[in-house]
């Protein structure tokens, strides 16, 4: 190997452990919120190795009693044998007590502090990963997520509890038996610690390379997560297209790939304990060895032997335990950089630090002072609410790549706007700006007169209600997938599902407004789904509100009930309504016809008839279509 190579091997070594270290501190936060726990576990590390360590010595000097060999301690010996023998004996038990007592306390402390630690990360990750913005969830599979969100954490716990604090026991118990031994016996001692060297360099071997198999295995962990995540929301494509036999060869390649990096982490470990197996072996048949002949010189008594042997062994014991520990540390630091990278992800969307002030605030700011300077305030009437404006907004979900360019056009209070064009006209996108779920690349947009940016999301989504062409329903009882978690009384639930003539159909299920919905309402159809989604818009009284083709999936009877209350709900309110059937939105003030981004026609149904463009193309077309 030449010096370069050997400068690099060194380098990278030496980052590979500040980047072990900077992956623990991590850790350390959420730590300190358990900070008694803590402290208890490791004042407890103290007795134990203790307790551990004076046992071989106890041992030792029952054995030089009963032979009367010169290293039996001094108040022992002027005492009678079975007097000496009483104490040693109840010193033996009492080290055993304290030593199994203390063991399993500890044991339920850092079992109990992994747990509140695990806790923590999955909250923090939880909230974090519901912050970010739906970019981040355009190109990262659902799977991959879930794999992150509860393996992955899970393991974090044991990181701190079980791996940090066991090797520090660990490494505290072989100090304190090393001291032990130094006392008794330091010839010993030093061929034992020549022992411990070589076997240590390779335990960190070994486990940089388990490192990097389970750090591959997680991978394809998640990759088969998302793969069975995909077959099970699209059952209904896989058997409709027979998909059944290929899509069970694509997991079970994945599948392959995993239990492949999982018997690496395996042979590793095990590799690891068969080792010290074999070493402690030979460490005591060294002490044997040395220590016979050393026994043979009349240098060394038979109970101080006796007291080497046991410790040769307990000092191997804690250099197991410290290395299945570093293996769980190791898989640790996996799941660590794993959840940090979602962790680091950036929150696009954030509110500003200065926002103060609600849409309604900056509407109404000045009001008050303008009345008290007036002699008839009753004159004053209140200025109209729900103006959308897009000032010259550019957008592009990939770099230069422009799904909307320079829109320029401002939507009045209470005007009803249609967005027409063909697929990938940017209708849909031009929604997502508006809730503000992307950031414009160039431009403003801005509600009442205010950059939305301005206003806390929260308020901003408070304004405006949303209906998508497919109302998702949570797992719950159908009012609370009306209130959505918010305040609302039964009573006010009802009169929303009254207000879009849902509530004789929710009277008429099992147990009314509390049956159990399934996880995305399975056990409704799609219309009566949708019909939720109307009255969890309805509810929330919004300024704006926004239709995403919302009445594509209902029957015609059913979309004549939504079609009476969507009229009441669209009362005084500002409306955006994206329509692929063109027959539904003849009634609107204005149409806008967009074109790979761009904003190309816009105006009444009949005029953009008279005007013979795109629009009235697509209407032809469709009216031959019928």
């Amino acid at each position: 190997m030449s010096i370069y190579q050997s400068l690099k091997k060194s380098d990278t070594q030496h980052r590979q452990s500040e980047n072990d270290w900077r992956l623990f501190l991590r850790l350390v936060p959420y730590a300190r919120r358990s900070g008694r726990l803590l402290t208890l576990s490791m004042i407890l590390l103290v007795p134990l190795a203790l307790a551990n360590a004076v046992q071989p010595l106890l041992i030792g000097q029952v054995i030089s009693l009963i032979r009367n060999e010169p290293s039996t301690y001094e108040f022992l010996r002027n005492r009678p044998l079975s007097e000496g023998l009483n104490i040693l004996e109840g010193l033996l038990v009492f080290a055993i007590a304290i030593r199994l007592i203390l063991t399993g306390y500890q044991g339920y402390l850092v079992q109990k502090l992994g747990q509140q630690i695990t806790a923590a990360i999955r909250q923090d990750l939880f909230q974090h990963v519901t912050s970010l913005a739906v970019r981040f969830f355009d190109r990262t599979p659902v799977g991959k997520l879930i794999t992150r969100i509860t393996s992955d954490v899970e393991v974090l716990g044991d990181v701190f509890s079980t791996g940090a604090i066991g090797i520090v026991s660990n490494l505290f118990s072989m100090l304190v038996i090393l001291g032990l031994m130094f006392s008794i016996e330091w010839q010993l001692t030093c061929l034992l610690v020549l022992m411990l060297l070589p076997i240590s360099w390779l335990i960190v071997y070994i486990q940089q390379q388990y490192r990097k198999a389970n750090y591959k295995g997680r991978d394809e962990l998640s990759i088969l997560n998302s793969q069975l995540q995909e077959n099970v929301v699209g059952i209904n494509v896989v058997q409709l297209f027979r998909r059944e036999k290929f899509n069970a060869e694509l997991f079970r390649a994945t599948n392959s790939r995993y239990t492949q990096q999982m018997d690496k982490t395996i042979f590793y470990d095990s590799f690891i304990s068969a080792t010290l197996e074999w070493i402690g072996l030979i460490a005591i048949a060294a002490v044997l060895g040395m220590g016979g002949s050393l026994l043979l010189g009349k240098s060394l008594a038979f109970g101080t032997l006796s007291a080497f042997i046991l410790y040769a062994q307990r000092l191997f014991d804690p250099l197991r335990d410290f290395a299945e520990k570093f293996t769980v540390i190791q898989a640790g630091f996996t799941a660590i950089e794993r959840v940090g990278d979602i962790l680091d992800e950036p929150i696009e969307i954030r509110d500003r630090a200065n926002v103060r002030f609600s849409i309604f605030d900056a509407k109404f700011g000045y009001i008050d002072e303008i009345v008290a300077n007036l002699e008839s305030p009753d004159l004053i009437s209140p200025p109209e609410l729900g103006e959308i404006r897009f000032d010259h907004v550019w957008f592009a979900y990939k770099n230069d790549d422009y799904v909307i360019k320079d829109l320029d056009f401002t939507i009045h209070p209470g005007e009803k706007v249609a967005l027409v064009g063909p697929t990938g006209a940017g209708k849909t996108s031009i929604i997502r700006l508006l809730c503000r779920l992307y950031e414009p690349t160039q431009g403003r947009i801005l509600i009442d007169g205010v950059d939305i940016r301005e206003v806390p999301q929260a308020e901003l989504r408070r304004y405006m209600a949303v209906i998508f062409q497919e109302g998702f329903l949570f797992a719950g009882d159908v009012k609370s997938n009306i209130s959505l978690g918010d305040g609302y009384t039964i009573e006010q639930i009802q009169q929303a599902a009254e207000q879009t003539n849902i509530a004789q159909f929710i009277e008429e299920l099992p147990q009314g407004y509390d049956t159990q919905l399934r996880e995305r309402g399975t056990n409704i159809s799609s219309g009566e789904k949708q019909l939720l989604a109307f009255a969890r818009a309805a509810i929330r009284s919004p300024q704006i509100l926004v239709l995403d083709e919302a009445t594509a999936s209902l029957d015609v009877g059913t979309e004549a009930l939504v079609q009476e209350a969507l009229n009441q709900l669209l009362l005084r309110r500002t409306a955006i309504i994206i329509a692929h059937r063109l027959s539904t939105i003849r009634n609107v003030d204005r149409i806008f016809v967009l074109k790979r981004g761009e904003l190309i026609e816009q105006g009444s149904h009949d005029q953009l008839i008279q005007e013979g463009g795109l629009y009235a193309t697509l209407h032809n077309l469709q009216m031959l279509g019928t």
